[in-house]
């Protein structure tokens, strides 16, 4: 295979990198930020990107570079990550109790240039975040969290609902920003069906939001969907959009959102180690190195071999069935694509970063741990 033909996948001297590893395409994370802005118009200020998938200071910082400078992210140690990668503000899309609470006051003071805030579905939590910052001069943002068909959190779009925005927006002890509306169970692959389910999923809120202003409030700002209904909203005005998954995109999105414009930016590399039976190979990519919550079938595409079929998985083995079992030999490395890029991120401690065929360094995904400093 000459230069011209080689595939963009593959990598020079890729017996500097040991298996199984992730691999992540920097030019395709590029590409694929640049995607988004693309699908906002070029507005990055209608982006709020979720960085639960990538988990590393690198590509935050890709995305602040792009103009990008408001986040989400799932845990305390991903938002530590992103106020020293230059983000100004930051939602951290939970409801925080116990513990965390202690934790996110923790970080507030230490990072104070950034707009910190979280969600609320209820009074009582409210006041549990009250009372965490009672000794402290920090007033803190928060959005109601409002169920819009998930039934995974959040307050129903309804008379209450209206209550509890008027109630908060009264506290003198919080900065009610807006609401957070996450619909991340539309998943149709008939974009014309997603788009009437999202419609009509959002329209109860959108009465709500409605309704406020004509009690007097400045319109909320509306934080909605997720990647599946990025489609959905990127034309939405008024909204700003939570996509997270296509700055690495990966198999099981690629199959679900064909209108979407991304690539895939990060694989897994595998490597043969046993043919321990005619027809039969074993590779070193068990469940401790990508995502096994789908059917063994829909866990791993490999990009670089053709008539195989997945038989069995344990920790630390992946085995196929394969058609040309007598040409390929102990040693061969397999490319493949994650069904599922989120989960199966968190199980690497770092990233093999290439560009143009080639390993030029590695990153840390420093927010898989769950603790950095607070």
């Amino acid at each position: 295979m000459n230069e011209e033909q080689k595939e963009w996948y593959l990598i020079d001297e890729s017996k500097q990198i040991d298996s199984p590893a992730l691999l992540v395409y920097s030019e395709r994370v590029a590409d694929n930020i640049q995607a988004m802005l693309d699908m906002v118009g070029g507005d990055a200020e209608k982006l709020i990107p979720h960085v639960k998938t990538t988990k590393m200071a690198e590509v935050a910082k890709m995305l602040v570079d792009a103009g990008v400078d408001k986040f989400k992210c799932a845990t305390i140690a991903e938002a530590e990550m992103l106020a020293d990668t230059g983000a100004r503000h930051v939602l951290i899309a939970y409801q925080l109790t116990g513990p965390k609470l202690a934790r996110f006051r923790d970080l507030v003071a230490a990072y104070t240039w950034v707009e910190w805030a979280s969600l609320i579905d209820n009074a009582e939590s409210a006041e549990e975040l009250g009372e965490a910052f009672a000794e402290t001069t920090h007033k803190p943002a928060v959005y109601i969290d409002v169920n819009v068909g998930m039934n995974r959190t959040g307050h129903a779009a309804n008379e209450e609902l209206t209550q509890l925005y008027w109630q908060l927006c009264n506290d003198e002890r919080f900065n009610l920003r807006g609401f957070h509306a996450y619909d991340g169970h539309l998943r149709d692959a008939d974009v014309a069906v997603r788009q009437a389910k999202a419609d009509a999923a959002l329209a109860p809120l959108l009465a709500v939001i409605d309704q406020l202003e004509s009690e007097g409030a400045t319109r909320p700002a509306l934080i909605v969907g997720g990647t599946p209904t990025f489609t959905v909203h990127a034309n939405r005005p008024d909204v700003w959009c939570s996509p997270g998954t296509c700055v690495f995109w990966d198999w099981g999105y690629d199959d679900l959102l064909p209108e979407q414009p991304f690539e895939w930016a990060a694989l897994l590399l595998t490597r043969i180690v046993s043919k321990p039976a005619p027809g039969i190979i074993t590779t070193d990519l068990g469940h401790k190195a990508v995502a096994a919550e789908n059917p063994i079938d829909r866990r791993v595409k490999f990009l670089n071999l053709s008539g195989y079929e997945v038989i069995g998985q344990s920790e630390e083995h992946l085995v196929l069935r394969v058609a040309n079992w007598e040409t390929l030999e102990v040693g061969n490395e397999l490319y493949g694509v994650p069904y599922h890029i989120c989960p199966t991120v968190a199980l690497h401690d770092e990233a093999n970063v290439i560009q143009a065929n080639q390993f030029v360094m590695r990153w840390a995904v420093e927010a898989r741990r769950r603790r950095l400093t607070y």
